[in-house]
């Protein structure tokens, strides 16, 4: 009892004589020591400045936001060239891509992959196709896994099994699955090496950038392997520039990546993987625009026309490109609309120089094409309307229909051709054709093929004949 209360008085005691921190002399003297930064090692003192600078930068911020009320921030300043955000940021992307990179498959784990499922499907007995079930899949999966590590192992999902057809049997065969592998492997190196490219990160790529894009694909197209060293810039300025044609409609000198990945011009160029000692014609090559003999034909095109050598072509010279076969008035309309006025030689000077060529000659051979038909619209569209009339079609075929009589041709009448047109288009208005309508009835290339060629209109005319003449040796 006596011990009990004691304690009690004696802890009561002690509480009121302790004086609060706050108040005690060397606690004051020590938070002022510390506070100052003198007894902090370089470490402490480090974080420290960078607390205060993130302060201040916080309270910058919520200045701004206030000042700005409820507007939220739609564009950020790009760092400054040199400055410690870029470089932060430049190293920040490239271990980003390294590590992506990493994570992809190469040639021997493909190649080991094509083995294990060879080794490990079945034999389809109706077709020979050889073909795997999801036990199958998911068994390949573990083999795999084991042989090239887990980096392989996001291929073998259920949801991938699901996306191929499967037979009776819910089989699926293993070609199809390894062409998909492969192709996700190329489009995601291809993504990883543009986006290395990509100077300012905003996933677009500057001509100049393309450019360089394609000069390192060069030593491993097996169909560019040979080409001159002297030709490899004007090579990769032509094969960039398809790209820009069909992956920058706007024209605002920058291609989106993920566009390009998707786009058909990126698998027309990796066409040229495989070996020239296979059977690639000569007709295949010229049709395709980033083949070496295409690109020479465009430049051997480009310097017969430009007869005086000044690196720019006229109108006049212009009008021998195809023969001589294209009308007047769609020259025209061609500097018109699409070739900037020089800055030289007078203000109404207006030559084509070899950009603007590489868009006329992709317009006209791919007129069927979005990107082509709006191209040429632009130049059937006299009145800039939007639209053309029966007046426009008139004014149009009137050139062509002079260049079919002087070629010694039958009389046509213009009326005719013009309703002709109107049944193909079947427009929305029947008092007016559309871009849309062009596109949508799916003969908008013939259309103005008919419009602006004279030997396009022939085409047309004896189609029935042409097809007869290209079914007869199939039959043979």
């Amino acid at each position: 009892m006596y011990s009990g209360s004691s304690d009690g008085e004696t802890h009561e005691a002690a509480q009121r004589k302790i004086p609060p921190a706050s108040s005690m002399l060397w606690v004051r003297n020590l938070r002022r020591f510390i506070g100052s930064g003198a007894g902090l090692g370089s470490e402490a003192l480090m974080e420290l400045e960078t607390k205060r600078i993130l302060l201040d930068i916080f309270k910058e911020k919520q200045k701004k936001n206030a000042e700005a009320g409820s507007i939220p921030s739609f564009y950020k300043k790009k760092p400054e060239e040199g400055s410690i955000s870029q470089r932060v940021q430049r190293l920040a992307k490239f271990r980003f891509l390294k590590k992506q990179s990493d994570l992809l498959l190469n040639a021997d784990d493909l190649d080991a992959m094509w083995v294990c499922l060879r080794e490990n499907c079945v034999i389809d007995d109706a077709t020979g196709a050889e073909k795997m079930n999801y036990e199958d899949f998911c068994h390949i999966a573990s083999v795999c896994t084991e042989q090239i590590g887990p980096k392989c192992r996001r291929f073998f999902s259920p949801s991938n099994f699901m996306k191929f057809e499967k037979d009776e049997q819910g089989r699926i065969a293993i070609l199809p699955f390894y062409l998909y592998v492969m192709r996700t492997v190329s489009l995601t190196q291809a993504r990883i090496d543009m986006s290395e490219l990509d100077e300012d990160s905003d996933g677009f790529l500057q001509p100049h950038e393309m450019e360089s894009y394609i000069r390192g694909l060069i030593p491993n197209l097996a169909q560019l392997r040979e080409m001159p060293a002297a030709f490899v810039q004007m090579y990769c300025r032509i094969a960039a520039h398809k790209f820009f044609f069909f992956c920058d409609p706007h024209r605002r000198g920058k291609a989106c990546i993920k566009k390009v990945l998707l786009s058909n011009c990126l698998q027309e160029l990796m066409e040229l993987h495989q070996e020239s000692e296979e059977e690639v014609t000569d007709t295949e090559q010229a049709e395709n625009w980033f083949s070496l003999t295409s690109a020479q034909r465009i430049c051997d095109m480009f310097l017969a026309l430009d007869k005086d050598a000044n690196g720019t072509l006229s109108k006049q010279e212009l009008r021998e490109y195809a023969d001589g076969t294209l009308t007047e008035i769609f020259i025209e309309r061609v500097f018109d609309e699409h070739v900037r006025r020089g800055k030289s030689g007078g203000g109404n000077t207006r030559e084509m120089d070899f950009e603007s060529f590489l868009d006329f000659v992709l317009a006209l051979e791919n007129k069927d094409t979005p990107e082509g038909m709006t191209y040429l619209f632009r130049c059937l569209d006299l009145q800039g309307r939007g639209y053309l009339t029966t007046a426009d079609i008139h004014s149009l075929f009137r050139d062509v229909h002079q260049k079919w009589i002087e070629g010694g041709n039958y009389e046509l009448c213009i009326e005719d051709v013009r309703d002709e047109i109107w049944d193909m288009v079947k427009p929305g208005d029947p008092l007016k054709i559309t871009l849309a309508d062009l596109l949508a009835c799916k003969q908008g290339g013939t259309v103005a093929s008919m419009l602006i060629d004279v030997r396009g209109f022939w085409a047309h005319d004896n189609r029935e004949n042409l097809l007869q003449e290209e079914e007869e040796p199939e039959e043979e």
